[in-house]
């Protein structure tokens, strides 16, 4: 049998479990390209190791085509097509923890005037006014990029200043409020578009049609790349788009070390807000706080708190209005205003809790 048929039958087979494998299936369709349509006991494990070693290669996805092609080759094993299995030797990885890019406010800055000026890239099929606004907006809330391409127009509540987002069985669903910057942001966007599309999804294409997660990912890197934003650290990846997240979480947990918050009530809000399943998850963005916080992060860190935040029944309270695990959406709490820029996330707290920020971006 050759290599393009194996793949075929071996994709097919795949899919019908249930799978998508596409990235797999790319990989193998890579591995054909490179070593052509031969048959499938000509391939030689130098041929197999030179592969692995594509430019680029970080050592994590080194180890996922290694065992994405050793499963392929099993399989084709165990049905009598092949004698032996061409794999090298697999190579030992250290394991580097995973550190996400935490964009600085000058970068953010960066970013956001670089996505005015694409409206000169003609060939750009994401205009300047969407790239910009979902920017902003996933800096602003901290959502993943998929539950934004996700929203539709009638989760966007911006008469009460408030958003619906669905969860799936990896996150909960939620509705977050957002703060009178963003708003206006947002309403900006929705005039434009609406004359525009009548598609039930909130953010778009030049085309009107739903804005795909490969088409804007493409925007960010070549974005990113013309704001000559790099990273100099030790970290597998340059910045990318979902870095937005954690820059969210950084920044809003450096401002509340900044003024005093408690962050036994702050950090389990965040949660929420976020769509983190474990309250103790925003925990980690601690350690990514500018080295100047130490002092107060010693003096604040929840580990040294007499009481947790499951300790307050009144927070306990809002928390669970806030988290909406049923899909269900309910009135928010509009009692909280306050004066924020887009990253804020302190206009989700009851007002005895927020904080107002003193800067702009």
């Amino acid at each position: 049998m050759n290599l393009n048929a194996a793949i075929d039958a071996y994709v097919k087979r795949k899919r019908d479990e249930g799978l998508v494998y596409s990235w797999s299936a790319g990989y193998l369709a890579a591995l054909c390209r490179q070593v052509g349509d031969v048959s499938l006991d000509q391939i030689t494990s130098r041929e197999i190791a030179t592969f692995l070693e594509g430019p680029k290669t970080s050592p994590s996805t080194w180890l996922e085509k290694y065992h994405m092609l050793r499963n392929f080759f099993d399989f084709w094993l165990a049905r009598g097509e092949i004698d032996f299995l061409p794999m090298p030797v697999k190579r030992k990885v250290s394991e580097r923890p995973f550190l996400p890019y935490i964009f600085t406010h000058s970068e953010i800055r960066l970013l956001l005037n670089g996505a005015r000026n694409t409206r000169k890239v003609r060939r750009s099929k994401i205009d300047s006014t969407t790239l910009r606004t979902i920017l902003i907006f996933l800096y602003g809330t901290g959502l993943r990029v998929g539950e934004a391409l996700r929203l539709l127009v009638e989760d966007v509540d911006l008469e009460k200043g408030a958003i619906s987002i669905h969860g799936n069985r990896f996150n909960r669903s939620r509705i977050i409020p957002i703060g009178p910057d963003l708003r206006k942001v947002l309403e900006a966007y929705t005039t434009s578009r609406r004359k525009e599309t009548n598609d039930p999804y909130f953010f778009h294409d030049k085309k009107g049609e739903r804005l795909s997660y490969s088409k804007l990912e493409q925007m960010f890197r070549r974005l990113r790349q013309k704001s000559q934003i790099r990273r100099h650290d030790d970290g597998c990846y340059q910045p990318r788009m979902y870095d937005l997240r954690h820059t969210f979480a950084t920044h809003r947990i450096a401002d509340w070390i900044k003024h005093g918050a408690n962050l036994n009530r702050m950090l389990p809000a965040l949660a929420i807000y976020m769509g983190l399943t474990d309250f103790r998850s925003t925990e980690k963005y601690l350690a990514f706080t500018p080295e100047r916080f130490r002092a107060q992060l010693i003096k604040l860190s929840p580990q040294r708190g007499k009481k947790r935040w499951r300790d307050n029944p009144e927070l306990m309270k809002f928390l669970s209005k806030l988290s909406d695990d049923s899909g269900k959406r309910h009135r928010l709490n509009e009692s909280t205003s306050t004066r924020i820029d887009p990253m804020s996330v302190a206009a989700t707290m009851p007002r005895h809790l927020h904080l107002r920020r003193r800067n702009d971006l």
